[in-house]
């Protein structure tokens, strides 16, 4: 099962937990927990699609965070 898989039947499950008719005192930690579980894959969703964003394909990560340039960007000229 996908992760977005996951996160799709908790959703669905999330919705549907205030007519399962169980104690309301569970609802209060089922709420919680969801709510962790659903943060967490959210989370791990999100950085997976960034590394695959940011895969060069040959086992290499890179990306555009950092550019060295050697020309010189800024006067050498004091301000008055």
């Amino acid at each position: 099962m996908s992760k977005g898989t996951l996160a799709f039947l908790l959703g669905i499950l999330l919705i549907l937990l205030p007519y399962l008719g169980i104690p309301s005192v569970w609802k209060q930690y089922a709420y919680v927990a969801l709510g962790i579980i659903l943060v967490l894959l959210g989370y791990a969703i999100r950085r997976a699609q960034y590394f695959h964003e940011i895969d060069n394909g040959n086992g290499e990560r890179g990306g555009d965070t950092f550019v060295e340039t050697t020309q010189n960007l800024f006067s050498q000229s004091k301000a008055e």
